[in-house]
Order: C-alpha cells, then sequence, then structure tokens
C-alpha cells in the first residue's frame, strides 16, 4: 500500500503508533513525521519509548496498532528485510572471525552482489568512514572507535534510504564519543541519506541533531530543533530532561518574578554577585550551599531566600578552583535578563 501521490512522502512517517508489553504501554500514541536527508533524533530516559520506536521503524517489533510509513510506503506488516533500512547497534554486532572488508562485504554477498562490485563498494564505504587500509585486520585488532565505523560502513554499503541508530556510541569513553560526534554528523552530511539516532545523552542529542523529539513515558512531550527544544521547552520534563534548568514556581516564582505560573531559568544565563542589576534585569539573593569545579566552568548551586534552590554556571575566564571555592556557603545575588524567562506550559 502506497500513500496518496502529492507532496515528496517523508522518508518515516509513524501513525498513532502504540506497542503493548502486557499491561505495559511502552509505546503510546505517536504521531512522527522525518524527512529526506535528516539528521533526527530520538531523545530520552530508559523506558521512555524511543528504542521501542526505533525498533518497529526496523521491523524488529510489531506495533499493536498503528503504522509505519517508509518513503511513502506501508511497511507495518514487512519483515527487516523487506525494509530500505540498516541499523547500527551499540554493541557493534560484526562477526570476530571476518575481517573487516568481510564483515563490510557480508550483507551484499546474501543479496547475491558479485564479487568485484561487494569489493569496490567496500572500499569506498571504508575511505567514507576514513578506515582506508583497515580492510584485512579482524575487529579485535581495532579500537572502539574503529569498530564502530566499521559497523557504520556495513550499514553504509547496502545503501539504504534510512540508517537507524541505537544508542551507537554509549559504549565509547567520552573523549572519543565526542570525536565519533563530529564524525558523524560528517558522514551523514557526506552520504545525504535519513539518519534516526536513538539517545538518553543530551548533549549528544543537541549536538548532532537537525530535530530532536523528547520521549517520555511512551509518548513525544516535543519536536523541535535543538536551539527550539532547548529555549523553548514545551514542558516541565522538556525543561528539567534536555540540559539543566531552574524552575520557579508558585510562591517562589511570585516572590523572584511577581507573578504565577512555572518558568525555566538556564543557569548559564545567570550572572552571580558582579556590578547592581541593570535596568529591567531580575535579581534574586540567596546563599551558595555547593560549588563544582568543572575546569572551564563552574557550577554553583545557591539556595535563595524566596526559598528554591538554583544552579548557575560561570566560565572561569580568570579563576581558579580556589578562586571559586571561596564562594562556599557565602551570600550571593543572582541576576538575569527578563528574556531569559521562559514560561513553561503546565502538564
Amino acid at each position: 500500500m502506497t500513500e496518496p501521490q502529492g507532496t515528496a512522502a517523508p522518508a518515516i512517517r509513524l501513525t498513532d503508533l502504540r506497542k503493548e508489553f502486557g499491561t505495559v504501554k511502552a509505546v503510546d500514541g505517536v504521531d512522527l513525521e522525518i524527512t529526506d536527508g535528516e539528521f533526527f533524533s530520538m531523545l530520552g530516559p530508559s523506558g521512555s519509548g524511543k528504542t521501542t520506536v526505533l525498533r518497529m521503524i526496523a521491523g524488529f517489533e510489531l506495533p499493536t496498532t498503528g503504522s509505519v510509513w517508509l518513503s511513502g510506503r506501508d511497511v507495518t506488516r514487512l519483515a527487516p528485510f523487506e525494509r530500505d533500512v540498516n541499523t547500527v547497534f551499540q554493541d557493534y554486532a560484526l562477526f570476530p572471525h571476518m575481517s573487516v572488508r568481510e564483515n563490510i562485504e557480508y550483507g551484499m554477498k546474501v543479496r547475491k552482489v558479485g564479487r568485484a562490485e561487494r569489493r569496490e563498494r567496500a572500499e569506498e564505504a571504508l575511505r567514507r568512514v576514513r578506515l582506508e587500509g583497515y580492510g584485512d585486520r579482524k575487529p579485535s585488532a581495532l579500537s572502539g572507535g574503529q569498530r564502530q565505523r566499521v559497523a557504520l560502513a556495513r550499514a553504509l554499503v547496502n545503501r539504504p534510504r534510512v540508517l537507524l541508530l541505537d544508542e551507537p556510541l554509549g559504549a565509547l569513553d567520552l573523549k572519543l564519543r565526542e570525536e565519533m560526534q563530529v564524525e558523524l554528523k560528517a558522514i551523514q552530511r557526506d552520504v545525504g541519506i535519513t539518519f534516526v539516532f536513538v539517545t538518553h545523552d543530551q548533549e549528544e542529542a543537541l549536538t548532532m541533531s537537525d530535530r530532536i523529539a523528547v520521549f517520555n513515558r511512551g509518548r513525544i512531550e516535543q519536536v523541535g530543533t535543538p536551539s527550539e527544544v532547548y529555549e523553548s521547552p514545551a514542558s516541565e520534563f522538556v525543561a528539567g530532561f534536555v540540559g539543566t534548568s531552574n524552575l520557579l514556581t508558585g510562591a517562589v516564582a511570585q516572590a523572584v518574578l511577581g507573578r504565577d505560573g512555572v518558568y525555566s531559568v538556564r543557569p548559564e544565563k545567570i550572572r552571580i554577585d558582579g556590578p547592581e542589576p541593570a535596568d529591567g534585569e531580575i535579581a534574586a539573593h540567596g546563599r551558595v550551599v555547593e560549588v563544582i569545579y568543572a575546569g572551564p566552568a563552574t557550577r554553583f548551586v545557591v539556595d535563595l531566600d524566596a526559598g528554591a534552590r538554583m544552579v548557575a554556571v560561570a566560565q572561569n575566564q580568570q579563576t581558579s578552583s580556589a578562586d571559586v571555592a571561596e564562594l562556599r556557603d557565602t551570600s550571593v545575588r543572582l541576576s538575569w535578563r527578563p528574556e531569559h524567562v521562559i514560561a513553561v506550559p503546565i502538564s
């Protein structure tokens, strides 16, 4: 079954997608469109439904109700090998007894692609992931980042319309993970196909994505660009999960902002002490209860006199860990601009 002709069909369309495991609603009514050539991330905590949605797109799980469309074709009940997608997993899933080249060629061999074409496409895939000359090595002789790139090459060599990535960087150390984030985005831009990336790491999603869907309890709370999701969260959950956010509510919002409701202020927007607040700025007084020095920046945890706890972040441009530690247990003034106060819709 195909969708009606008209405007170009999205790479992926999910319609009222639901998945139940007994009495557990793992996915509870997801509607989503992902366009061709987009780097799209599904972000959420463990158990939020993001991986189950990915598995239904891949065909590894069948939805309880709802439908999955790929490029205008209903694939809801098709087997994984009948869908024009490939999946990269966190554990790489490479064959240890095969060479890098044999791993990359495996899918083409199953599809009866000729030997010469297999070799040519495998070498091109290795070039794309910057592993020229590694074809004869075994996976055990590679680093974690190199094995991840082999898994990526193996998926790309089949020329899928959509590449699904299930927490592919989760097993890497921090430095390598940051390097792979840059490489993955560059590879996606180079090959021009749709990437759907599942992660629980907010910074990873913000760094790499064209758009992000934030999942919570089997539902999507918000879909938007990284800046939209970060700067204008659609719910308390999004404000608290995507980055660090200070939420002012009830009596505290009334005391500090002069109005009721739920409001978010990001830590990096807040100044500590310094000159008196400029005209129109908002100020709140409190006591520093913790100082967390992290090299480039320091996080200050402040208990407000009005009754809430806020976090402020300051760049360590001319200070050391000893300098900032002296602020612990001192009274401070926090200041920020009114435009940095975000009204958060009440769920």
